[in-house]
């Protein structure tokens, strides 16, 4: 396997980041000496399989968000029978659809927060939980929307009115810890915790330079740490996954209680991304990492 086509960019509202994340995919693969086509991806669905064309050995998907992580690019390639990274259709849906991935996860016997879909007007009139809760589009990824509603606050109708996202996720809020796991197949590196420099781990505070501080190992008392890793695992294992997840967790450390709130089936690889600082701690440079991915590409799985 020597040429690799890099998809990036795609038509989410997580564009900007694939194309930072394809950017380091694409200079990592050609240290590792792979034969490099970037492609990036727009609303000409047309045009992305006609640059497949002469056939790649395999898709470097870099692609985040609606169409890139939710099944349907993974579609596509799987009717072409090109091998892509990362997980297939079925497991990138069930990810992307945060209902769906939870009813999995409960089904699996792991911890989730109660939580409901709502028709976002119902924000407008009343708390749709009993605050503070979570409130977070259904269909999106790198928190894209998502917004906290604490005791007293009056946000719900402004909220409701500059909502673009769809349905909408409410979500007991966990307080604690930010941790999260990257999982490489059928082994939880770390555990980091997430410190953000300002109110919560939000866009701003994933991607931006000085927007939090990562600490990995977590300091974690030996039983959590092990615990925050089996979830991780058991998780990527639920929804179907394969090559790389990374999980995001909450941990309340008054009460002990450890949450799981969701899988990313394309985890950030952006210069300030959390799965590659896992695999470095690990041992697993970038272009280790990446060529690690592309070696365990697949299709119709």
């Amino acid at each position: 396997m020597t040429r690799i086509a890099v998809l990036l960019g795609g038509i989410s509202a997580e564009r900007e980041v694939s194309l930072r994340s394809g950017a380091q995919v694409i200079a990592a693969l050609r240290t590792a000496g792979f034969e490099v086509t970037p492609i990036e991806v727009t609303e000409d669905l047309g045009a992305v399989i006609a640059a497949l064309n002469p056939r790649p050995d395999a898709v470097f998907n870099a692609l985040h968000g609606r169409f890139g992580e939710d099944g349907s690019i993974q579609g596509v390639l799987d009717y072409l029978g090109i091998p892509y990274t990362h997980s297939g259709v079925r497991a990138s849906a069930l990810a992307m659809d945060k209902a769906a991935a939870k009813a999995v996860f409960a089904h699996a016997g792991l911890p989730v927060a109660p939580h409901r879909i709502i028709d976002i007007a119902e924000l407008a009139d009343h708390d749709p939980l009993p605050p503070p809760y979570v409130v977070k589009p259904v269909n999106e990824g790198s928190s894209v929307g998502v917004h906290i509603v604490k005791p007293g606050d009056n946000d719900g109708a402004a909220i409701a009115q500059s909502w673009r996202f769809g349905p909408a996720m409410v979500e007991q809020y966990i307080p604690g810890r930010e941790l999260t796991v990257g999982v490489l197949e059928d082994r939880a590196l770390a555990v980091t915790e997430i410190l953000p420099a300002e109110k919560f781990y939000d866009y701003h505070a994933k991607y931006a330079d000085g927007g939090s501080r990562h600490m990995v190992p977590a300091e974690l008392p030996p039983a959590i740490t092990q615990q925050a890793k089996d979830i991780a695992l058991a998780a990527h294992r639920a929804l179907g996954c394969r090559g790389a997840t990374r999980a995001d967790l909450r941990y309340d450390d008054v009460s002990g209680r450890l949450v799981l709130l969701e899988v990313n089936t394309q985890p950030g690889m952006t210069p300030v991304s959390l799965l590659p600082e896992q695999a470095a701690y690990a041992g697993m440079d970038f272009p280790a990492l990446c060529t690690w991915m592309v070696e365990r590409a697949a299709c119709r799985v």
